[in-house]
């Protein structure tokens, strides 16, 4: 059984290799030219870019580089599972949907599920890795199927970003809102909800947005101690390890998973976000 994924789900490209997922890079356009995210460019390369004042931007995986990967699968007579970035941040889920229906009309019998994230970054990538641990453990495609989608509806993805022009460039706040917002040191806490990036509240400071971040975890995480637990960032080591230390301390969760935000995300939301992604239901 083959899993695949998107270089959205922000999961170290070793880890991925080395668990046998295949994946399908979004692209990154430099100024230098276009490149396959985790692939050919790594997220160092995008974040010198930023703080050079670059702003680079990005391209949903082509209904091409779906059918040549899917189509291996089929042809050795595989099944799978594709789980994606959120459909209503990226046509990349769509294109995966197209592909497929391609594929079926010549090989009927492939069986491949579909699964939209309903996140982005490793709120995408927790659900993959439920995907591996159950593939690991002999669970039947149906079973893994239904753990994602499980997974997929009630994982809890929240953002901070510091830079607030990244988000009024890609029509999440106005520009006036993000200059001012610059101006009072205001630190918005973000969600995907349904899919979507929501600005959810404002705070003032870096660390009341964090202790705020606690707060969620604490209140919402279902048997926190049996779940992992997963943290991303953008250029900002020191405060993802302080988070990190703090969430170890206070909630033991089974397991922490510590990522760097990849190229397509970043492209998105700047340098020095910080990602925390939970579930709200666990079984």
């Amino acid at each position: 059984m083959k899993i695949f994924t998107d270089s959205a789900c922000d999961l170290a490209y070793a880890y991925l290799q080395e668990n046998d997922v295949e994946v399908f890079p979004l692209t990154t356009l430099l100024d230098t030219g276009e490149y396959e995210d985790m692939i050919e460019i790594q997220a160092d390369k995008v974040y010198e870019m930023i703080a050079r004042g670059g702003h680079p931007k990005t391209s949903q995986v082509s209904l091409e580089k779906f059918l040549s990967g899917f189509r291996k699968a089929a042809e050795a007579g595989e099944s799978g599972i594709y789980i994606s970035l959120s459909a209503k941040l990226s046509g990349t889920y769509q294109a995966a949907y197209l592909a497929y229906q391609q594929l079926k009309e010549e090989f009927p019998d492939f069986d491949l599920r579909l699964v939209d994230s309903m996140s982005a970054s490793v709120g995408e990538g927790l659900s993959v890795v439920e995907a591996i641990e159950m593939r690991e453990a002999g669970f039947t495609l149906d079973e893994i199927e239904s753990r994602v989608r499980f997974t997929a509806a009630n994982v809890v993805s929240l953002f901070t970003v510091k830079d607030l022009n990244y988000l009024a460039a890609g029509g999440r706040l106005s520009k006036s809102s993000a200059f001012l917002g610059g101006l009072l040191n205001i630190q918005p806490l973000l969600e995907v909800i349904n899919g979507e990036l929501i600005p959810v509240e404002k705070l003032r400071g870096r660390k009341k947005v964090m202790n705020r971040m606690y707060e969620r975890l604490r209140d919402e995480a279902d048997m926190i101690q049996e779940q992992n637990v997963f943290l991303c960032h953008s250029d900002d080591p020191e405060a993802i390890e302080e988070m990190r230390q703090y969430i170890e301390e206070h909630f033991h969760p089974r397991r922490i998973y510590v990522n760097t935000i990849g190229s397509t995300i970043s492209s998105h939301t700047g340098l020095g976000t910080l990602g925390l992604f939970f579930l709200k239901k666990y079984e």
